[in-house]
Formats: structure tokens, sequence, C-alpha cells
């Protein structure tokens, strides 16, 4: 008398619809990531790749210690032997090298720098 019967009580069917739309943020989420974050960075990754296998003889570089100097010798596909100063030269890890600019190119002047001359 005290304990009502039990009855059984139809299986939940799962709604398809509701698990779409709890599943929904986390699909936009990584959408949002990939184009904020991933894509960028892989198209980072290829345009330093490109920057440190065009490197040639006679281009200056920067190198991420903060070294600066021109090219004399490329070693092979992972190194580069570079000059410093007069008689000083110094190999490097391709890999480690943030910044080229060409024979030609001439050093990126300051906005400052730019204003002064006007």
């Amino acid at each position: 008398m005290l304990i009502t019967p039990a009855y059984a009580q139809a299986a939940a069917t799962g709604d398809t619809n509701s698990m779409l739309m709890s599943l929904l943020p986390f699909a936009l989420i990584f959408v949002i990531m990939y184009f904020l974050i991933l894509r960028p960075q892989q198209k980072k990754v290829k345009e330093h790749a490109d920057l440190v296998k065009n490197v040639r003889r006679g281009d200056t570089i920067v190198t991420q210690g903060g070294l600066v100097g021109k090219v004399t010798k490329v070693v092979d596909d992972d190194q580069v032997e570079f000059e410093i100063a007069d008689g000083v030269r110094v190999r490097q890890m391709r890999q480690m090298i943030t910044g080229v600019r060409t024979k030609g190119e001439p050093a990126k002047a300051d906005a400052k720098d730019e204003k002064a001359a006007s």
C-alpha cells in the first residue's frame, strides 16, 4: 500500500534535431578557430619556407638571434654561411633565418624617419 506500482515508461527516443542543435556550437567554434588561427598560421609557415628556400649568395639575412649578415655561401639544403663582419663567417641553419633582403632591396625606413625628412 505504501509503495506504488512502477509503470514502464516509454523509452526516450533520441530526437536528432536536438542532438544536431547541441553539436552545432562545437562545429561553429571549430570553423571559427580554423579561419582565425589555423589557416593564417599555415600560410605564414609556407611563406617562411619559401623565404628560406630562396636564399642566395649575396643576400642580406636576419637571424632569430638578431645577427645581420651577408650570405657568402649556401652550404647545403640545411645550412647557410654568412659574414657578420670583415673576415667573420658564421654557419646558420636555414630555419633560423627570419628575414631576407636581396642585394638590390633597400632597408625599410621607419615612418618617423619619413616624416622628419619631409
